[in-house]
């Protein structure tokens, strides 16, 4: 038992399988192979593993930090969330928004009515539909205020995320605001010290923060994007562009009016011990960890 486990745990290309991932027939069949045992059936083999939650037949993706700062990087993110800059805590009339673009959000005309659920019968959506392009949305969440502030435009990119921007910061609190912190990560409507000095130019209490790459999931205007993709675009049903954007913006209306901020508890220190594990399977040099 304890051998068939043990095979579960390795990559089926370090026992010279041709297989990218073990199922208990083939986990059995290894086995006898092996000599593990003479005989042993896929419903044992499947036993044995559920004894300690075994499932060598799923998977999942992850990515390795890339940044050599990515938790420099983070850690100054996470910790405007807790409301500190520069280990200092952040003022009054200090604001976070956390800002990202959703492109390719298009427009499906379904080719017959959607039927609404009914007693024992589901909503129904039929699967032919026709296409009627494609628009960007555009949002800014104010962390702590829980308020968000988006717009439609017909793609991304550097001027459409510039129209976010002054639609922000022309409009109090934010105006006569002391900083203004925008979270991003590293789009190209957004990348690099080009944009930060681009935003603070036109808006001298604006401050860029980029997120270090592969970490949209500390950008917290991600979770607004899933329920906007959950609650109002999922079944898609539109008659055009101008239905769309339409519905995203009456959305956003309705979650403003009953949003509170997100209960946000991962913290610098969590980060480092996420990196921690991380680099126990890293062949390269360890990340630095947050201060």
């Amino acid at each position: 038992m304890a051998e068939v486990k043990a095979l579960a745990c390795e990559l089926p290309a370090q026992a010279q399988v041709p297989l990218a991932r073990w199922s208990c027939p083939e986990l059995a069949r290894e086995a006898v192979a092996r000599g593990v045992c003479e005989r042993v059936s896929a419903s044992t083999v499947r036993r044995w593993l559920a004894a300690d939650a075994l499932k060598p037949w799923q998977h999942r993706s992850w990515i390795f930090p890339r940044d050599p700062y990515f938790a420099v990087k983070a850690a100054r993110v996470l910790d405007l969330y807790a409301r500190v800059w520069e280990g200092e805590p952040l003022g009054s009339n200090d604001f976070v928004l956390s800002a990202d673009e959703k492109p390719g959000v298009q427009a499906r005309y379904r080719t017959h009515d959607t039927l609404p659920a009914g007693p024992g019968r589901v909503m129904r959506v039929e699967s032919e539909y026709s296409r009627g392009g494609t628009l960007a949305y555009l949002a800014a969440y104010d962390v702590h205020r829980a308020h968000v502030f988006g717009r439609c435009e017909p793609t991304t990119g550097i001027v459409p995320f510039s129209r976010l921007v002054d639609q922000v910061m022309t409009r109090e609190p934010y105006a006569s605001a002391d900083r203004v912190f925008w979270i991003v990560d590293n789009g190209a409507s957004h990348r690099n010290w080009a944009a930060a000095a681009r935003m603070n130019d036109a808006f001298s209490n604006a401050h860029m923060v980029h997120l270090p790459v592969h970490a949209s999931w500390l950008n917290q205007v991600e979770i607004y994007f899933s329920a906007v993709q959950r609650k109002a675009l999922t079944p898609d049903d539109f008659l055009d562009l101008d239905d769309v954007a339409e519905r995203l913006l009456s959305f956003q209306q309705h979650y403003n009016a009953t949003s509170h901020p997100f209960d946000w508890t991962f913290t610098s220190h969590d980060l480092n011990q996420l990196l921690t594990r991380i680099n126990r399977h890293d062949r390269h040099a360890p990340q630095p960890l947050a201060a």
